[in-house]
């Protein structure tokens, strides 16, 4: 299927000089019309950054240096300034980490939504604030008339966070960038905003690109996963693949942290992985993973970090590939939580 999002090559480097520190160095990806990729890393692996450099909203002094990102065919860095105003306001929304950060402390929720309608889509003031209140209702915000009135400090994280649903989906967008949409939530509310996301998507027959640290999160929406550590993207594949044939020992390292329900009675420790992310300012050779990775060998410090294919439309940067015909990966429970 033609992809709707396909990113290519993406290197974001912060700072000027011959020696830029490197946070996102040759990630590439895909989103196919109505799919749901997950983007699963540890915190500071560039996952972020990579949805940032979509929407053009890398903040100063990051920079797209390199790369290639396409919207439907279309060239989003080379956009004029209007052509960007319209790709954010009609065709891609995101939802961004903190709720409560991005809405505008002293405004109602009515009028931030209402704005965002007159803004985009030239809805009168009346109309506008009238379907901010069936936007509210359409993301399950009950007393969707009263909650409207209210300040984003009155509301809790769940609500806030369906507000920021609403606000990127107002527009009906084709493509939906969720960073992070369910960190620092109860397990019950994770479950509904998940919930929510994949009825909208059936809805509207929108593409999603869902950041999070959680395969248990990952498990229960996405199609295919993207994973990424310390600014590249280390394997890819159908979600399938990936839970029961990782080939890319840090892969194999995320799922085999994932808490598992235990027999009553029964308490186990599960594996974490050894040492730390590496800094920006590290430049470490060949395999960015090769200092933490258990099945490391001396071959690993001249890879090229270049994605391999291991089946149909599953890669990983691994050459050495320690899992090769040794059957199935550790099984993460879907719903489990980190």
């Amino acid at each position: 299927m033609t992809a709707l999002l396909r990113i290519e090559g993406l290197r974001v480097e912060f700072g000027d000089g011959d020696a830029p520190l490197v946070a996102v160095d040759g990630a590439g990806l895909s989103v196919a019309p109505g799919e749901v990729v997950g983007l699963i890393g540890e915190s500071g692996s560039g996952k972020s950054l990579t949805c940032r450099s979509v929407m053009r909203l890398v903040p100063r002094p990051g920079r797209i240096a390199a790369g290639e990102i396409e919207f439907d065919g279309r060239d989003v860095l080379a956009m004029s300034a209007q052509e960007l105003r319209d790709f954010r306001a009609h065709d891609a929304g995101m939802i961004y980490q903190d709720p409560f950060s991005s809405l505008n402390p002293v405004y109602r929720i009515r009028d931030q939504i209402a704005e965002t309608l007159r803004v985009n889509l030239g809805v009168g003031k009346a109309d506008a604030r009238a379907q901010a209140v069936e936007l509210l209702d359409g993301v399950g915000i009950r007393d969707p008339e009263r909650r409207a009135l209210s300040y984003p400090h009155e509301l809790s994280g769940g609500m806030r966070q369906r507000v920021m649903i609403a606000l990127a989906t107002a527009s009906r967008p084709r493509l939906l960038l969720a960073d992070e949409p369910t960190t620092a939530l109860d397990v019950t509310t994770q479950a509904q905003i998940l919930a929510l996301l994949l009825r909208l998507r059936a809805e509207r027959a929108m593409a999603v690109l869902l950041v999070s640290h959680d395969f248990g999160v990952i498990a229960q929406v996405c199609d295919r996963v993207v994973v990424m550590y310390a600014g590249h993207v280390v394997e890819t594949g159908p979600l399938a693949a990936l839970y029961t044939n990782a080939q890319h020992p840090y892969t194999r390292a995320l799922l085999e942290s994932v808490p598992e329900l235990e027999s009553a009675g029964r308490r186990t420790r599960r594996p974490g992985i050894a040492g730390v992310p590496p800094e920006l300012t590290e430049v470490l050779p060949g395999c960015v993973f090769k200092p933490r990775c258990r099945h490391a060998q001396p071959g690993c410090e001249a890879i090229s970090m270049a994605l391999e294919p291991v089946s149909e439309g599953h890669e990983t940067a691994c050459p050495v590939r320690p899992f090769a015909g040794t059957g199935s990966a550790p099984t993460a429970r879907a719903g489990a939580q980190r």
